[in-house]
């Protein structure tokens, strides 16, 4: 089977609500990123195949197929066509695997994965609460057949977080000592200069602005969410804007265009689990995709999991038995943020960077997402 590599990937940096990023257009978010990734591979922009971009709540300035538009807002061939998906969180993360899986059927060469998100303009859940006037509070009320499968139940993600951490024996005080080494990381990552190669800085915004030097005596005293008892915003992944993009080629496009690989998309895969329990599916999801790929937890050098809460990761963690010193090594959404479509790609490109600054081999990255979904990625580092 032919394979696909992956021989750049870009982020902006990472905007806290109602930051430096906060008044850019989402069309020019993403037209950052895009201009960057053609502007230094050498790849005549009219001879790119396909932009595919993740991104949820596609309302307002993200609607209208926001690919496309970021693709144009860049001054790039208006040749190139565009599409936007939604597997909500993992969005950019789909847009990969879509991405590779063209390279890999031989139906294109040159595909241009990403994602971009702008919460502060276009909040969490803002599709869902723009059909109220109709009579729609989100996409489960009047179906027959939802209520017949799991009753008058909406599922929410911070009870879901909250069940987890009740299942998993997860205390408060645990939550926020994983959170605050969150920050930790980051604010370490930060200073060595990790993000440098990977960032690229727009209006200037040059690094990202979430990490914060927190405290568990300040995280003890942040009220609890939506009628939680264990879960705060302080154990929770931030609100944020930000826009990412990897560039995925086939054999043929790496002799065509003298480029050399930095990895090679060894696997993928998406699992789900249920939806009300929502974020508990990266765990067999990442079973499942080592079965498939014929690896075990041991072969992998760094993961990314991504941090939608707390207890998201802790319970992987649990389940899987991999090392913590291992995950998140530069920090998660916790403390760099959650731009919903663009953080799968913004994962993978920090994954693919950790690993060369390391030298390991093998990466895997997994998310939870709306719906009681997960994908999995296990990328090879190629010297």
């Amino acid at each position: 089977m032919a394979e696909a590599y992956i021989v750049d990937a870009l982020r902006s940096p990472t905007g806290r609500r109602k930051g430096g990023l906060s008044h850019v257009h989402g069309a020019d978010l993403g037209a950052h990123v895009l201009k960057a990734i053609v502007g230094r591979n050498g790849i005549p922009d009219d001879e790119y195949d396909d932009v595919i971009f993740g991104c949820v709540d596609t309302i307002g300035p993200l609607a209208g197929d926001i690919a496309r538009t970021c693709w144009l807002a860049a001054g790039l061939s208006e040749a190139v066509p565009g599409t936007t998906i939604d597997r909500q969180c993992g969005s950019s993360q789909q847009a990969v695997h879509f991405a590779a899986q063209a390279v890999m059927s031989g139906t294109m060469d040159v595909v241009v994965a990403g994602g971009v998100q702008t919460m502060t303009q276009i909040p969490i859940s803002s599709a869902m609460t723009a059909a109220e006037p109709m009579g729609f509070s989100d996409p489960y009320t009047g179906s027959k057949g939802w209520v017949e499968r799991y009753g008058e139940v909406a599922p929410t993600q911070f009870k879901a977080a909250q069940m987890i951490a009740d299942h998993w024996e997860l205390s408060r005080e645990e939550l926020e000592a994983y959170s605050l080494e969150s920050h930790r990381r980051a604010l370490q990552a930060i200073r060595e200069g990790r993000f440098n190669q990977e960032i690229v800085p727009l209006e200037g915004v040059e690094m990202d602005e979430t990490p914060r030097q927190t405290s568990l005596e300040k995280m003890a005293e942040l009220d609890f969410l939506f009628g939680c008892d264990k879960i705060t915003a302080g154990v929770s992944s931030q609100t944020s804007d930000g826009a990412s993009a990897v560039l995925v080629v086939s054999e043929q496009a790496l002799e065509k265009y003298n480029l050399k690989p930095r990895a090679r998309i060894h696997h993928m895969s998406v699992r789900a689990a249920d939806p009300i329990w929502m974020l508990t599916a990266p765990i067999p999801a990442t079973e499942y995709a080592l079965k498939k790929a014929g690896m075990t937890l041991d072969q992998i050098d760094r993961v990314e999991i991504n941090e939608a809460f707390a207890s998201v990761a802790m319970a992987w963690l649990k389940e899987t038995g991999y090392p913590h010193e291992q995950t998140n090594v530069n920090g998660g959404a916790i403390a760099l943020g959650h731009p919903l479509g663009a953080t799968g790609t913004k994962l993978m490109t920090t994954l693919l960077h950790e690993l060369e600054r390391t030298g390991g081999r093998f990466g895997l990255q997994t998310m939870c997402e709306g719906g009681g979904q997960a994908n999995v990625t296990i990328i090879e580092r190629l010297d």
